[in-house]
């Protein structure tokens, strides 16, 4: 269901979503009221769901929307705003599954193929995550995602190794996920955390405000030539790959703007490939909740070069992507429940794995 007070804009999205013979639009309306009164009909598996509408607006309507059913999949679309960043925050933490930043015109919306593409990939993999995991051709593109039941993990280090840095990627569904394992950190943390998540400019700026409250860590994005601090988190950018250099035996933060990977900037795999360079074995990753398989490739530098991966489980995972990709290619240690990541990784940073 589309939910958006611009007809234009519904129709347009509408158009985009029938091209895929996979998807059907079961319905169309005006602003929030409508929305909670049309999930009744018990037929909406996604609702794309905007922020700014008269008479109910998307963050109103949203947990009435998941208070009728919750296992509706409510995707936040906004303009790329500072406001709108804040706004997706807060819908994100009240229980939206993901976020699309809407073009700013129709023209920009019907001028490429790149918020098409997103937003129908977002809309499909969370149809999945409601109704369970269709198997899926296993290609080099899209590797086989296997259940949590039954990944293989790696054994445990003989040498017990203590991580200096501590690594974290994620996507659909991981800013709430976020929140959850750092604040069960209970304020502990001996070592630099390094975060990328999939969003864009504005968002992950707001995202690093939302972890400060949240954590109690200090969190920021990381800035080009930034000085890696014991406890403190370090957020990619919005648009940039975020990366660790060093220079006279000093960690540092690099920022780049080199071609998307996974059709993602920031990705993960370009920061798991950095630290696996620089710290060797004592690295410690968490992969979290997130569509797609960025972090899979980069998480065979980190175990090559003698560290920890740890993934998010598929029950408590919003899309298992991610974590099914490192997971299912063997590269974890362990494989978690979201509440269970925190304390893990606790003891691992006290008494090394």
């Amino acid at each position: 269901m589309i939910v958006d007070d611009s007809a234009v804009v519904r129709g347009l999205i509408s158009k985009m979503i029938s091209n895929d013979p996979n998807v059907a639009v079961v319905d169309t309306v005006a602003n929030g009221l409508l929305a909670v009164k049309r999930v009744d009909k018990g037929d909406v598996d996604v609702v794309v769901l905007d922020i700014e509408m008269p008479v109910m607006d998307g963050l109103t309507a949203l947990p009435q929307i998941l208070a009728k059913d919750p296992k509706i999949k409510v995707i936040i679309a906004s303009t790329l705003t500072m406001k709108n960043a804040e706004i997706s925050l807060r819908a994100l933490q009240a229980g939206a599954a993901d976020y699309i930043t809407k073009p700013s015109s129709s023209r920009e919306m019907t001028g490429g193929k790149d918020f098409q593409h997103e937003l129908l990939e977002k809309i499909k993999n969370l149809a999945q995550g409601k109704f369970g995991r269709a198997p899926q051709p296993a290609t080099a593109a899209n590797p086989k995602i296997i259940p949590s039941a039954e990944v293989v993990l790696r054994p445990k280090a003989t040498i017990r190794s203590k991580p200096r840095i501590l690594v974290v990627g994620s996507s659909t569904g991981g800013p709430q996920a976020l929140f959850t394992f750092f604040k069960g950190l209970n304020g502990k943390l001996p070592v630099p955390a390094l975060v990328t998540q999939h969003m864009p400019p504005n968002f992950t700026k707001i995202l690093a405000q939302h972890l400060t409250k949240s954590a109690g860590f200090p969190a920021d994005e990381g800035q080009d030539g930034e000085i890696l601090r014991a406890g403190h988190i370090y957020v990619a950018p919005g648009d940039y790959h975020m990366q660790v250099e060093e220079v006279d035996a000093v960690k540092k933060i690099t920022l780049n703007q080199g071609p998307p990977e996974n059709y993602c900037r920031p990705a993960v795999n370009p920061m798991l490939r950095s630290v696996a360079e620089h710290y060797g074995s004592n690295v410690l990753v968490v992969i979290l909740t997130g569509m797609g398989y960025d972090g899979m490739k980069g998480g065979e530098n980190i175990v090559a070069a003698g560290g920890t991966i740890i993934a998010q489980d598929e029950a408590s995972s919003v899309v298992w992507g991610m974590p099914g990709a490192v997971a299912s290619a063997g590269l974890c240690t362990a494989v978690l429940p979201i509440d269970d990541l925190a304390p893990y990784v606790a003891e691992f940073m006290d008494k090394g794995m």
